[in-house]
């Protein structure tokens, strides 16, 4: 198994983190059914019940990495546009996802005209962008009125003895779990420091409103592990 050692900082440089995950795109899915024991398959499901997918609906999946949400959204008959910065993840995903059409984009520049969709949606991946402000905007530019946002995103757990232990757990079990699966295990240290820096629910909703979305709310998953946010054009 070839190893990588491409990690990004906190500071998100658009660069570092296309390289980061261009370093782990194929062993992706796996780390993540590994590291939240699964849970992520019951987040995709929800995710999929926020966006509510229906047939000849116009969806920009962001951060869509090898395509595993945007194969649901496609199989509701939805017109999916996969996209991802990684041009790894890209390259991964038209392997496993042919019949998509994945695209290299940058949430900050998207290459799409004015009200494009009729939803926009995020997993994981808002986080990994360097300016959140400027990313949501770009996703308000690109939704037609009335179309819908919904981002999942790792946040802040609700009760507080747990969110001490999750925070403890997060930079020791995630590094170890990448030592065994993974082809870069640094991203790991990363993806552990950006949850832990991450704001909370009520927070991320203040940016998402400040952004032009309207009828802003969340849905905590797993006692806030991971929000659910959702939002109108």
């Amino acid at each position: 198994m070839q190893k990588f050692d491409a990690r990004a900082t906190l500071a998100k440089r658009r660069a570092d983190v296309a390289a980061m995950f261009d370093g782990v795109a194929g062993r992706y899915d796996l780390m993540n059914d590994a590291m939240t024991g699964g849970l992520v398959r019951a987040w995709r499901a929800e995710t999929l019940r926020a966006v509510d997918p229906r047939p000849g609906q116009r969806i920009l999946d962001l951060a869509a990495g090898t395509g595993t949400s945007s194969r649901t959204f496609a199989d509701a008959g939805a017109l999916v546009v996969p996209a991802d910065l990684s041009l790894g993840m890209v390259t991964e995903g038209k392997k496993r996802q042919p019949d998509l059409g994945f695209v290299n984009a940058d949430a900050l520049e998207l290459p799409f005209a004015d009200d494009t969709f009729d939803a926009v949606t995020i997993s994981y991946g808002l986080r990994n962008i360097e300016d959140t402000l400027a990313a949501l905007t770009e996703m308000r530019r690109v939704t037609a009125p009335g179309g819908v946002l919904v981002v999942a995103e790792f946040s802040t757990p609700t009760w507080g003895p747990f969110r001490t232990l999750y925070r403890e757990y997060i930079p020791r079990v995630l590094p170890a779990i990448a030592r065994v699966l993974s082809t870069n295990n640094p991203a790991y240290n990363y993806l552990a420091e950006s949850i832990n820096a991450w704001p909370d629910q009520a927070t991320l909703a203040g940016l998402i409103g400040e952004a032009g979305w309207h009828d802003v709310e969340w849905k905590n998953l797993t006692g806030g592990i991971v929000a659910l946010h959702r939002a109108v054009a």
